[in-house]
């Protein structure tokens, strides 16, 4: 059987890759290496199971067999998507095209994955499958926050006018080894301070708060989602919540470090609660976390002991 993985070279796209040929998939691999990383896929590069191509999907993709597709490609993080807001906006508008479009010409099924972002700074907490949204359409957010809208309304246009196979996972925060140091998310940013002795930065009063999944349970659960036949967009993420204050203690526990917190003025529309409601995913493929905080952060506090020496 025969997977495209797009942004296979990317935190979560990497881990994918190498989970699909543990399992005995035949894997292809595409990135443009904007935010993923040539080490990320090393390992898998003399699996015979296992194709690279460097390409951009904003560009017309080679004639490639495919049975399913997962699409995950896209700068994610803030401070990438600021920095590449273009590039950020044609992933999610020509580069989901051009593999929906790959997709209908294989009759290959497709899981397009969504971010928690597209319910903005959100006015329902838990967020459900069916709030829409409180997202600020031209903020400094909104090349990624509506490039990710912008994509689940393309996937379900061509769902419903072809008859596509499609899925839609909203990525809901995920951290775990092969995260970048200087990635700009809370868990790789706290922990990399913390094992140099820096100040942890945090924003506002951090009272902000977040849920965060680990990495094999994310793997386990786009697997699961794209296996299934649900087509309906589904959060994938742990709703067991915690404040950013709380983290960056946590975080300065598990290391051991002598670290203190300083204070930084709150980013422009930064969302104050972020929390998945996940009943239906649950319910669709029987998915749930299973990796606790305290031992992911273990897990992955050991990775960043031997990236940063």
């Amino acid at each position: 059987m025969m997977v495209i993985v797009a942004g296979g070279a990317g935190f979560i796209g990497s881990h994918l890759c190498e989970y699909l040929l543990e399992r005995g998939y035949e894997v292809i691999c595409l990135d443009n290496f904007i935010t993923g990383r040539e080490k990320n896929i090393r390992g898998l590069l003399d699996d015979e199971n296992f194709k690279f191509i460097e390409m951009d999907i904003t560009e017309p993709l080679p004639e490639i067999d495919a049975d399913w597709i997962f699409n995950l490609a896209s700068p994610a993080s803030p401070p990438d998507y600021m920095a590449h807001p273009i590039t950020t906006m044609r992933t999610g508008s020509f580069g989901t095209y051009n593999l929906l479009e790959l997709a209908r010409k294989r009759d290959a099924s497709i899981l397009f994955a969504s971010t928690s972002e597209v319910y903005g700074d959100p006015q329902v907490h838990p967020q459900r499958e069916d709030y829409w949204g409180n997202v600020n359409p031209v903020g400094p957010r909104s090349v990624y926050d509506e490039a990710k809208r912008f994509s689940e309304a393309l996937t379900m246009a061509y769902k419903r006018y072809y008859g596509l196979d499609t899925r839609i996972a909203r990525i809901f925060n995920t951290y775990g080894p092969r995260m970048r140091e200087n990635d700009g998310r809370a868990i790789p940013n706290f922990i990399a301070q913390a094992l140099r002795g820096e100040p942890l930065t945090v924003y506002g009063d951090g009272s902000q708060t977040r849920s965060f999944c680990h990495i094999s349970d994310m793997i386990r659960g786009l697997y699961l989602l794209m296996e299934s036949r649900y087509s309906e967009p589904v959060n994938i993420g742990n709703p067991n919540e915690l404040s950013i204050l709380e983290l960056a203690k946590l975080i300065i526990d598990l290391t051991g470090s002598d670290s203190r917190i300083e204070f930084e003025p709150l980013p422009v529309d930064d969302p104050k609660v972020r929390m998945p409601e996940i009943t239906r995913i649950k319910e669709a493929v029987g998915w749930e976390p299973s990796v606790g905080l305290r031992d992911g952060l273990k897990d992955t506090i050991e990775y960043f002991r031997r990236v940063i020496g």
